[in-house]
């Protein structure tokens, strides 16, 4: 079964993307280069997730929602090590958020239109609100809900609140199986 389409994967200077099993990738949507997408992550219409220059490692359930942006900071002289992209497990990352050479925990919600700067550390655990901008270097602790611009720290998560990381995460995944088994007929390997 295929899940993607040829022109989805793009390798770049040799380094073609690795995709766990069961990963969904939107035929309009790209990943190019240093990428690795662990099982059952899904990838939605019109994402871009750019590894040209630094990796990125997306981990198992995590849901890459519609005109998200992920890439990297590259290494230079002003950032010897630059700065790859890491996301953990049953992660979503809701519409058109931009996620740029930053590390993202295990069950975080990246809200709609969230930006988050190089250096960012998100732990394990938050809530991104739509909008919200993580300003380079910034550290965002776990269990709570951070909103504004810049992203500031506006309360501790409820146990609901809590729960609903995993709940959003199988949610997706169950989504992403109803799309690729309609695209199981509609694609060739």
């Amino acid at each position: 079964m295929r899940h993607y389409t040829a022109n989805s994967l793009r390798t770049f200077h040799g380094t073609t993307p690795v995709l766990g099993e069961r990963v969904l990738i939107d035929p309009s949507a790209v990943v190019i280069g240093d990428v690795t997408l662990g099982d059952d992550v899904s990838v939605w219409p019109q994402v871009s997730i750019r590894g040209d220059m630094h990796r990125i490692r997306v981990g198992a359930r995590t849901s890459i929602q519609d005109s998200c942006v992920l890439h990297i900071t590259h290494a230079g002289p002003y950032n010897p090590d630059g700065y790859p992209l890491t996301i953990g497990e049953d992660v979503t990352v809701g519409h058109a958020a931009v996620l740029h050479g930053c590390e993202v925990g295990d069950r975080v919600l990246v809200g709609m239109g969230a930006i988050v700067m190089d250096g960012a550390v998100i732990e394990s655990d938050v809530v991104i609100a739509a909008g919200a901008l993580v300003t380079p270097g910034k550290t965002l602790r776990s269990g709570f809900l951070y909103a504004g611009s810049p992203a500031r720290e506006k309360r501790a998560l409820t146990p609901g609140e809590m729960d609903y990381f995993v709940y959003s995460a199988n949610n997706y995944v169950k989504l992403k199986d109803q799309h690729l088994a309609m695209l199981e007929g509609t694609q060739q390997d």
